[in-house]
């Protein structure tokens, strides 16, 4: 079997009184695209998954988890009522090979610490564990720790704890890769505070290959780029640098201090889809990047899917991007804020977006305009009063 075919994906994913969410349960294809209005918990829907990162991943577990979002209250659905446990469960699959189900239920307690009411691992249909457990009564603080992050419980299913320690979120911020020495101490930072150091880390052979194929990918949208590589400054300090052919003979050198948001922001995305691993969330990946680059990228997470079998979940507000033909209704999921928190339905639930398809118009066309706000233009408004 294939590396590609052994991959791990999400299958399905049930949210219960999770930030935007009060309600939802959703099937997910290798490629997702969640698309809504401002506010409408896009980016909250990907921390669903960051949150089983961070339960499984060294440094993490279930009170930290929570600590990071504020603790259970900040958590917890506004539109949550009598019923307020927090709860995810996701499915699992593996081809047709594996099936795995992961299911939290939790809340806060008297000391406002997050506890399990309930933690469950399915196996193929066959459960494999369910908690609170008869030790679980007699010591109510093992309550306040998941089995995911307990080496000496997870041996039967660690092969969960390891793709959910894969998961891999990266919102690169331009800024904070200009600044190299905000790097220091810094691992997996989604913001790209690391980004630099991962590429110096990587192997010579590896990281020359695939600083060649970043460095093809942006002739493209940037022609007179002729050379990436790895610099060292006086200190040690790693820099990303490229080679601008201009009038000069040989050209000039610039390192990451002179590229534009666009071209950190598309360097760092095309690193992070060569990597390979488990599941790859992206906030809104067109951002900084002129409109004709922007409608190929679900062409280029296509191919690497194809070659990798990566899935990859992504946000986004672009028309250019929903241009693509290869999309399919099943892989766009849309978020609709409601009183009772966000709904998300894939796009193939509505009659009228299929009906708009079958009439000529493109999946932008038919999609974008249910996540505009009612009254975009009393924005314009602002400051007369």
């Amino acid at each position: 079997m294939s590396e590609k075919n052994k991959t791990l994906r999400f299958s399905n994913i049930r949210l219960k009184n999770w930030k935007n969410f009060a309600q939802v349960e959703v099937n997910l294809k290798n490629r997702v695209i969640l698309v809504g209005p401002n506010a409408s918990g896009k980016s909250n829907f990907l921390d669903a998954f960051r949150f089983l990162r961070d339960l499984a991943s060294p440094g993490g577990g279930f009170q930290e988890a929570t600590r990071r979002r504020g603790g259970v209250g900040a958590i917890r659905c506004l539109a949550a009522r009598r019923d307020s446990e927090i709860e995810i469960g996701v499915v699992i699959e593996q081809q047709e090979t594996t099936r795995w189900e992961y299911e939290i239920t939790f809340r806060q307690d008297a000391q406002r610490r997050a506890r399990l009411i309930n933690e469950k691992v399915v196996r193929n249909d066959q459960e494999l564990f369910r908690r609170p457990n008869k030790d679980d009564e007699q010591d109510r603080e093992r309550l306040t720790q998941t089995h995911l992050e307990q080496v000496n419980v997870n041996r039967d299913f660690r092969e969960v704890v390891s793709f959910f320690a894969s998961i891999r979120y990266l919102h690169i911020v331009p800024q904070l890769v200009r600044e190299p020495d905000r790097s220091v101490g810094r691992f997996n930072d989604p913001f790209g505070g690391d980004f630099l150091e991962q590429i110096a880390k990587t192997q010579e052979r590896t990281r020359v290959a695939r600083l060649k194929r970043i460095q093809n990918a942006l002739s493209v949208a940037v022609p007179q780029l002729s050379a990436i590589e790895l610099w060292r400054d006086e200190r040690g300090t790693p820099h990303l640098r490229g080679k601008y052919e201009h009038w000069r003979p040989r050209g000039a050198w610039q390192t990451e201090e002179q590229f534009s948001d666009g071209t950190l922001r598309l360097m760092g995305l095309l690193w992070a889809v060569m990597e390979g691993g488990g599941p790859l969330l992206l906030e809104e990946p067109e951002l900084s990047l002129h409109p004709e680059i922007v409608r190929y990228l679900p062409q280029m997470f296509a191919r690497i899917q194809r070659r990798l079998g990566r899935q990859v979940v992504f946000s986004t507000h672009s028309p250019e991007l929903l241009q693509d033909e290869g999309i399919g209704l099943d892989e766009v999921l849309l978020l609709r804020p409601t009183t009772e928190g966000t709904k998300v339905e894939p796009a193939s639930s509505f009659k009228d977006v299929r009906n708009l398809l079958d009439g000529g118009l493109t999946l932008a066309e038919a999609i974008i305009p249910k996540t505009r706000p009612d009254r975009p233009e009393q924005l314009s408004l602002f400051g007369d009063s």
